[in-house]
């Protein structure tokens, strides 16, 4: 079929003018039934399709998104997901997207549900936003529904909250991979620890994911004992006696922390208690991780990209309301595993 057929076309097919044609395809005014039929059959034989970047430009129709994201200020993960948001804002605003950032306490239940509260009270044309509450995410979720408002996830996904789309990685897959990182070229019997560095672990299904992921990876392998341990982050003096009790294990193989910032602390103390043959694997690009991934503390970096999830979670619910194209109901991202020999070109490559 002719892509580059115009309305003017259709009407002359039609013979009728062309308001008439611009009417039937933007569906706006009165149009005759017998001249309706006739353009919606020229429009069918011709394939045409009205150019709607054109018509969206020239609209001046305003599109409202909430992101609703932790506190970049609390957690260098967590900026560069509004470093993303801010980014996707700039390429849309041609297209009448505007977002609304607001930001929650990355430990406060309550700081998020007000947070979710002033996004839903402004009303928007669609939400994304990082669920890491669990069940508080899903009685927003029920909200959204109710009031008709398309959301989008990105970070770690709750299936039956059926968001427009989740934008992230296979959790479950990602522990998996960690452990195996761990267990590569490792034959003797050995002890490998998840460690979950958090305030709520209970309400943080992400980890748990990541955990399901790691035990199931060894469960097979009878030679191999695999431990969980939370430590929570506003009980620093308990932290740190259970990661020295657990670093001074002779039979500890290797350790996956599950969070980015966990992972400073732990390469913290590994740095000083030595690392005996411990293997580290840890999430993220966060300065502190190159640092002691560069220094040979860190063995592995499981990249999360989160700048790039909340971009392409902004452009997934701005194609929906501007272009009403159907978002991926899963937009996965890569497992990227970054060593000392290939930081340099994959931070090169802009890929981040």
């Amino acid at each position: 079929m002719n892509k580059k057929i115009r309305i003017k076309d259709i009407a002359k097919m039609a013979n009728v003018s062309v308001g008439t044609v611009d009417r039937v395809i933007h569906k706006r005014g009165e149009v005759s039934a017998e001249s309706y039929n006739k353009i919606m059959a020229i429009l069918e034989k011709t394939g045409y399709k009205p150019n709607l970047i054109a018509r969206t430009l020239g609209s001046n129709k305003t599109f409202r998104v909430a992101a609703v994201v932790p506190d970049p200020e609390q957690d260098e993960y967590w900026k560069m997901s509004s470093e993303g948001i801010i980014k996707a804002e700039e390429e849309w605003a041609e297209f009448g997207v505007q977002v609304q950032l607001l930001h929650f306490d990355l430990y406060d239940k309550n700081s998020f549900k007000e947070a979710m509260n002033e996004a839903l009270n402004a009303k928007p044309d669609g939400i994304i936003t990082a669920p890491i509450f669990h069940q508080e995410s899903i009685e927003f979720f029920n909200l959204c529904r109710a009031y008709e408002i398309p959301f989008v996830v990105f970070n770690n996904n709750i299936p039956e909250t059926k968001s427009l789309s989740f934008v992230g990685q296979d959790l479950y897959q990602s522990g998996a991979v960690g452990a195996e990182l761990l267990h590569i070229n490792q034959a003797d019997p050995g002890t490998y620890a998840i460690l979950h560095i958090y305030d709520d672990i209970h309400n943080s299904v992400h980890l748990s994911e990541k955990e399901k992921g790691f035990k199931d990876y060894f469960a097979s392998m009878k030679q191999c004992k695999v431990i969980s341990v939370d430590l929570n982050l506003t009980h620093e003096a308990t932290l740190e006696k259970e990661l020295n009790d657990l670093l001074s294990n002779p039979e500890l193989k290797g350790l996956l922390v599950t969070t980015s910032k966990g992972a400073s602390i732990v390469s913290n103390m590994l740095e000083k208690h030595g690392k005996n043959g411990i293997r580290l694997v840890a999430y993220d690009l966060l300065q502190e991780n190159l640092r002691y991934l560069n220094k040979g503390v860190i063995d592995f970096l499981i990249n999360q990209n989160s700048r790039r999830q909340a971009f392409i979670g902004i452009s997934q619910l701005a194609n929906f309301l501007v272009f009403k194209k159907d978002a991926s109901a899963e937009y996965l991202f890569p497992l990227e595993i970054i060593t000392r020999q290939n930081l340099k070109s994959y931070l090169n490559s802009g890929a981040h």
